[in-house]
C-alpha cells in the first residue's frame, strides 16, 4: 500500500500520462522567450525611460536624469493629451468597434447568400486593400482624400462641392480609410465563423417560422460570440497601435485635430526630441490596451450566451 501510494504521489507530481508538468511547457518556451525579448523587454525599456529626461540629442540623449513621475506629471496638464484621448476613442470606436467590425459582419453574412463567383469577387476586392503594405495604402488613402483627389474628382463629376477632406474633415477621413483596409480581416473571421454555424440549427428555425433578423439575433450571434470577442480585441489592438496612416495622411493636424495617442508620443519622442515624455505617452497608450485587452479576455472565458 506503502509503494501504492508513492507512485500515485509521484505520477501526480509528473502530471498526466506520466509526464512532469514542466516538461509539457518546453514546447511552448521558444514562444514565451521571443516574447519576453520582443515583446516584454521594449515595453519595460519604454516604462523605465518614461521616468527619466533622456532625449534625442544633448546631455541628456547621453546621460539621462532619473525624475520620477515627473513626465507624468507633465500629462496631466498637458492640453493635448484630453484631446488625444478622445481621438483615440474616436477612432478606435468608429473604424474598428463599428466601421470594420458590424461592415466585415455585413459581408460575411452576404458572402454565405450570394452565389459563388460573386462571393469570390467580392472577397477578393476587399482583402485587396488587407493585403498592400500599410504605406501603400496610407498614400493610395491620401490621394484619394485629397483636395484635387479621386473623390473630389467624383463628386465634381456629378455636380457637388469639393471639399478639402483632409484639412476640414480629417477623422473622418482617416476613419474611412482605416475602415477600407481592414475590414478585410473581420470579414475573414465572420466568414469563418459562420461555416461552423450547424445548418440543421438554421432550418430548424426556419420551419419554426423565424425570419432573418430573428434567425440572426437569437442564433447566429449568439453561436458566433466567441468569434465576436475574438476579432473586437484583435481590431481594437491593432487600430490603437495605428501610425503610418495617420501620419502620411495628416500628420496629426491640422492643429492636433487628428492628433491619436501614437502621433502625439512619435512628435513628442522623435519630432521634439523629448524621449522620456514621447515613452510616457506611449506607456498610457500600453495601459489602454491592456484595459481593452483584459475586457475581451473576460468575454472569452465563456463564449456561450
Amino acid at each position: 500500500m506503502t509503494v501504492l501510494r508513492i507512485r500515485a504521489a509521484d505520477l501526480t507530481r509528473r502530471g498526466h500520462h506520466g509526464v512532469r508538468p514542466w516538461v509539457r511547457l518546453l514546447p511552448v518556451a521558444p514562444a514565451v522567450v521571443l516574447l519576453l525579448v520582443f515583446l516584454a523587454g521594449p515595453v519595460l525599456w519604454a516604462f523605465q525611460a518614461s521616468l527619466t529626461n533622456a532625449s534625442l540629442t544633448g546631455r541628456n540623449a547621453r546621460s539621462p536624469v532619473w525624475v520620477g513621475l515627473e513626465n507624468y506629471g507633465r500629462l496631466l496638464s498637458d492640453p493635448v493629451l484630453p484631446l488625444s484621448l478622445a481621438l483615440t476613442v474616436l477612432f478606435v470606436g468608429g473604424s474598428a468597434v463599428l466601421g470594420q467590425n458590424l461592415l466585415g459582419l455585413a459581408i460575411a453574412l452576404l458572402m454565405t447568400r450570394a452565389r459563388r463567383s460573386v462571393s469570390a469577387a467580392v472577397g477578393t476586392a476587399v482583402v485587396a486593400a488587407w493585403v498592400l503594405p500599410e504605406i501603400v495604402a496610407a498614400f493610395a488613402a491620401y490621394a484619394y482624400f485629397s483636395r484635387d483627389g479621386t473623390l473630389n474628382q467624383l463628386l465634381g463629376g456629378i455636380g457637388l462641392g469639393r471639399p478639402d477632406w483632409l484639412y476640414s474633415f480629417p477623422m473622418v477621413a482617416i476613419m474611412l480609410a482605416n475602415v477600407w483596409r481592414g475590414t478585410a480581416f473581420s470579414m475573414l473571421v465572420y466568414r469563418a465563423a459562420l461555416n461552423d454555424v450547424p445548418s440543421e440549427v438554421t432550418e430548424a428555425a426556419v420551419m419554426d417560422g423565424a425570419g432573418g433578423w430573428q434567425r440572426l439575433a437569437f442564433i447566429t450571434l449568439p453561436m458566433i460570440r466567441g468569434s465576436i470577442a475574438t476579432n473586437l480585441m484583435l481590431i481594437t489592438l491593432q487600430t490603437l497601435a495605428v501610425f503610418t496612416l495617420i501620419w502620411v495622411m495628416t500628420a496629426g493636424g491640422p492643429s492636433n485635430a487628428s492628433t491619436t495617442l501614437p502621433v502625439l508620443a512619435y512628435q513628442e519622442a522623435f519630432k521634439f526630441g523629448d524621449i522620456g515624455y514621447g515613452t510616457a505617452v506611449a506607456s498610457v497608450l500600453i495601459l489602454i490596451g491592456v484595459v481593452f485587452g483584459a475586457a475581451y479576455v473576460r468575454l472569452l472565458r465563456d463564449p456561450r450566451p
